[in-house]
C-alpha cells in the first residue's frame, strides 16, 4: 500500500524531484564534475564513499527541503547508507522529501535504435528492502536513439512490465524511456513514444497509476495527453544533457511537467566550496529549477 501523504505530495506538490542516482559507471564523471579527481580514491569502496559524502552534503544543505524539492531518486548504495546517522530515506523524509530508488541494472547493447534494460532477477528482493526503509517509489531507465517503432514499442512494453512488478511490491514506478536529445530523429521518436505510452496506459487496470520520466520533447506541449491521463500520477522531465538554463527554458514551455534533473541540479557544486558557497550555489539551482517546474510560459499553438 502506498503512503497516501507521499502520494498526495508527489501528485500535487509545487516543486521538482532531484535525481541523486548516478551509479557505478557514471560516478567517476560525477565526482570529476564535483572537483574530485580519480587520484582521490584507490578502490570502488572509497569512490562510493566520496560520492555518498557529496550526496549527504546536498541532502543536509539548508535549501534542500520539501518546500521546493518534492522527492529525491537515490542509487541503491545511497539508500543503504546513512545521512547524519540515519538511514538515507529517513533523513529525506524528515526534510519533507519523498524517497525514490533507481532499480535498473543498466542498459543492453543497442538494437532497433534503442537500448532495453538488462535483466534484473533480484528486483523483488530490492523492492522489499526499499519498502522496509520507507521508500515510496522507483525509477528505471531505457534509451531511445532512433525513431524505430518496433524498438520503441519494445522499450515501453518492458518498462510497463517492470512497472507492474514495482506496483505489486507496493511502490510507485517512475517509467523512464529516455529519448536521446541528440538523436537526428528526436521529434519523430517523441511522437512514436507518445503513442506507445498511451497504448500501455490505456491497458492498465482502472485506478492503477504510474509516473513517467521523459526527455523534454522537441515540440513543446506534445506530452499534454500524458499529463492529463488518469493513469499518470505525475510527469517529470530529465535534463538529458541540456545545461540548466536551457533545460529550464524548455521545461517551462511544457504544462504540468516538473523537473527531475541530475546534472542540471548539481553541475555548479564543488568539493572545495565552503558550506556558505555550497549552500548558496545549490539554493540558486533549486530556485531556478523550481521556478521552471511551477511557472509555465504560454506556448503559441
Amino acid at each position: 500500500m502506498l503512503d497516501q501523504d507521499m502520494k498526495q505530495k508527489i501528485a500535487t506538490g509545487e516543486g521538482f524531484i532531484a535525481a541523486l542516482d548516478q551509479s557505478g559507471g557514471s560516478t567517476p564523471k560525477a565526482l570529476k564534475g564535483y572537483g574530485v579527481e580519480e587520484s582521490a580514491w584507490s578502490s570502488e569502496e572509497e569512490m562510493f564513499g566520496l560520492i555518498h559524502a557529496m550526496r549527504s552534503r546536498v541532502i543536509t544543505a539548508p535549501p534542500f527541503t520539501g518546500d521546493k524539492v518534492l522527492g529525491a531518486i537515490l542509487f541503491e548504495r545511497t539508500m543503504d547508507g546513512t545521512v547524519d546517522g540515519k538511514p538515507t530515506p529517513t533523513a529525506l523524509i524528515e526534510r519533507g522529501v519523498v524517497p525514490f530508488i533507481k532499480i535498473d541494472k543498466g542498459l543492453e547493447d543497442e538494437a532497433n535504435g534503442v537500448q532495453l534494460m538488462k535483466p534484473n532477477p533480484g528486483l523483488d528482493t530490492l523492492l522489499a528492502r526499499a519498502k522496509g526503509l520507507g521508500v515510496f517509489g522507483t525509477k528505471e531507465r531505457s534509451v531511445i536513439n532512433l525513431a524505430n517503432r518496433e524498438g520503441i514499442a519494445a522499450v515501453v512494453a518492458q518498462q510497463f512490465e517492470v512497472g507492474k512488478q514495482v506496483l505489486a511490491g507496493g511502490l510507485m514506478p517512475i517509467i523512464e524511456p529516455e529519448v536521446n536529445i541528440k538523436s537526428p530523429e528526436r521529434a519523430e521518436a517523441d511522437q512514436i513514444l507518445l503513442e506507445e505510452i498511451l497504448k500501455n496506459l490505456d491497458a492498465l487496470d482502472e485506478g492503477v497509476q504510474v509516473m513517467l520520466k521523459l526527455s523534454l520533447p522537441a515540440k513543446a506541449g506534445l506530452f499534454d495527453p500524458l499529463v492529463d491521463h488518469p493513469a499518470v500520477l505525475r510527469v517529470v522531465a530529465l535534463s538529458g544533457g541540456f545545461a540548466r538554463p536551457e533545460a529550464c527554458v524548455e521545461l517551462s514551455k511544457n504544462r504540468g511537467i516538473i523537473a527531475s534533473f541530475s546534472r542540471a541540479l548539481l553541475n555548479d557544486l564543488r568539493h572545495q566550496m565552503t558550506d556558505e558557497e555550497f549552500n548558496a550555489s545549490l539554493g540558486e539551482a533549486i530556485d531556478e529549477i523550481h521556478g521552471a517546474s511551477v511557472a509555465k510560459q504560454p506556448v503559441a499553438a
